[in-house]
């Protein structure tokens, strides 16, 4: 029998020569599956953190979910070097330093955590009707981290209620609360709660979310006020309690924000609810927001007729 080694190979065009890879700017005429404004989006965020770099192909590895949140992982490849771009806060790694993606995620999802703990801490820069009650709540936090004696513990459950009494003035500043009821005393906490849950979750329909919102807000008030008072209090019923305070806070902020988080998108043309926002610069007179669909490929740029909507895949893809 004779030796692998010893057949001749083959010569012609059907060998194909190992030793020269496809160039990377020639890599995405090759990929079936294309989303034009997404990896546009990512080469325009790659040129501009690394300035003097050129980005050749762009293409999408995969998506992970970490605790419900979605975090696109892309390849992508400059005239100078080949990085992992990570989204949700969108950063970037080379390569080089970042040679494995599990570990390159993992990294990502722990720093952009440390992140928004920080942004959670000293807000956004932007003024909100909640600034007042930020400012407590992250007081209470301050007072919790410092905290030894009884009476530590005590004056975090002092700023708790404050910041509760805060949220419900600032709440009823927003929203219009049945006229013929009877308005209760500033610091009535749970009968504030009452009034602006119901106006914020009426009808049958939302006996269920009215309910929890009411209990949560009618157990957490006596908890901080028992914090306060209690000569034996302790670390634990102080985290306890701020988690508490911190839940009710976040309901609220989603209650009164919900119109737009609860808004939903479709596409015209397939009723896809996978419908991206993107901006493009180049739109006159000053750059312009528009939409794309992720599944059948419409396209609400201005800039693209009819005919190009029925060839987008093909030219996007170019």
């Amino acid at each position: 029998m004779a030796d692998v080694s010893d057949v001749e190979k083959p010569e012609g065009d059907c060998t194909l020569p190992p030793d020269h890879p496809l160039p990377p700017d020639k890599l995405g005429r090759y990929s079936p599956e294309r989303d034009f404004y997404a990896e546009k989006d990512i080469a325009d965020y790659v040129e501009g953190q690394a300035r003097d770099e050129t980005v050749q192909n762009v293409e999408r590895v995969k998506t992970e979910y970490v605790m419900g949140e979605p975090y696109e992982i892309w390849d992508v490849s400059t005239d100078k070097d080949r990085w992992w771009v990570i989204t949700n806060m969108t950063n970037l790694y080379s390569q080089r330093h970042f040679p494995s993606l599990d570990y390159t995620l993992s990294f990502h999802v722990g720093l952009m955590m440390r992140v928004a703990s920080r942004d959670d801490r000293a807000g956004d820069g932007e003024p909100t009707p909640f600034e007042e009650v930020f400012r407590r709540q992250n007081q209470a936090a301050d007072l919790l981290e410092r905290a030894v004696e009884a009476v530590d513990f005590q004056a975090v459950g002092m700023q708790l209620r404050e910041c509760l009494i805060s949220l419900v003035a600032a709440a009823r500043r927003r929203v219009e609360v049945d006229g013929q009821a009877e308005r209760p005393k500033d610091a009535d906490v749970v009968g504030w709660n009452k009034l602006i849950v119901g106006s914020l979750c009426p009808g049958e329909k939302n006996d269920e979310l009215r309910n929890y919102l009411k209990a949560i807000t009618e157990k957490a008030w006596p908890l901080v006020n028992w914090l306060t008072h209690h000569r034996n209090a302790s670390k634990t019923s102080a985290l306890i309690a701020i988690d508490a305070v911190d839940a009710i806070i976040k309901h609220y902020i989603r209650l009164l924000s919900r119109e737009r988080a609860d808004h939903v998108e479709q596409c015209p043309r397939c009723k896809s609810r996978n419908v991206r926002t993107f901006f493009d610069i180049a739109i006159e007179p000053d750059g312009e927001y528009f939409q794309a669909c992720g599944e059948c490929g419409w396209d609400g740029h201005p800039g693209i007729t009819e005919d190009d909507e029925s060839e987008a895949g093909g030219d996007h893809a170019a």
